[in-house]
């Protein structure tokens, strides 16, 4: 790719590693949480940064495969979405560069890089109807990044306000609110006592979906201790699942 073309994607379409900081997102949190957190942020707009410089599958991967191991995922998610919004900027075929990326360097992370194609569509905003043409089943996961970019990006609205968000119903909703329960876990910087009454101010039927985002981040992006996630198991109330029995049952028992 051309220097000059690469120097004004970016210049267009670049998002300051700053945007990531808790204070420009308006979050709080304790330092240790805050600074894993930012870490994360950051991670995300490298690899975001680094295929708006060069979206060539095999020097992407080989830029992304220089992050530390532990950090990777989230450099990848960047770079999904970074080719998801080219795709939809540049008229070119629908979903090109996208899907030779999952195809290539990204078949490690193929889950993620849907979620973080929804971030694309969320900051276009295009509905539910712009994840067509994607994968029938992971499009869903698209939907949930959606969801997670629009917490992420505006939670001093999209948190706190309860009403279903227009144009997404039934399964569509669901998954919105799965990714709208992951950006919880940074709005509220790690803090899971916040982040249980932040789900607690949303109609019930909506607190499952929320519950399931928010366990994914803590488990993905987290490091909560376990006396503190065992703590807050009675928050989640009926939305956690009961204890496995041990031991089989005899067959008519």
């Amino acid at each position: 790719m051309k220097a000059g073309s690469s120097r004004l994607r970016v210049r267009l379409l670049g998002i300051d590693p700053e945007e990531t900081s808790f204070d420009r997102r308006g979050f709080t949190g304790a330092d240790a949480a805050r600074a894993r957190l930012e870490l994360v942020g950051r991670t995300f707009v490298r690899g975001y940064r680094a295929a708006l410089v060069d979206d060539t599958p095999s020097r992407l991967g080989e830029t992304l495969d220089s992050v530390e191991a532990e950090r990777r995922g989230f450099a990848y998610e960047g770079a999904a979405m970074a080719l998801a919004l080219l795709d939809q900027l540049l008229l070119s075929r629908r979903h090109r560069r996208f899907a030779a990326f999952i195809a290539g360097p990204a078949s490690a992370h193929v889950y993620m890089a849907h979620v973080c194609a929804g971030w694309a569509f969320a900051q276009l905003r295009r509905g539910p109807r712009a994840t067509q043409g994607l994968d029938p089943l992971l499009r869903w996961l698209a939907v949930d990044g959606y969801g997670f970019h629009r917490g992420y990006f505006g939670p001093s609205r999209h948190p706190l306000e309860h009403r279903a968000p227009m144009r997404f119903s039934g399964y569509s909703l669901r998954a919105f609110d799965q990714g709208l329960g992951r950006s919880l876990w940074f709005a509220t910087g790690g803090d899971l006592t916040r982040a249980t009454e932040a789900i607690g101010r949303f109609p019930p039927t909506r607190r499952p979906d929320l519950w399931s985002g928010l366990g994914l981040a803590v488990a993905y992006a987290g490091r909560a201790s376990s006396e503190l996630l065992t703590a807050r198991r009675s928050g989640s109330g009926a939305c956690f699942p009961p204890r496995p029995r041990c031991g089989l049952r005899r067959r008519g028992a």
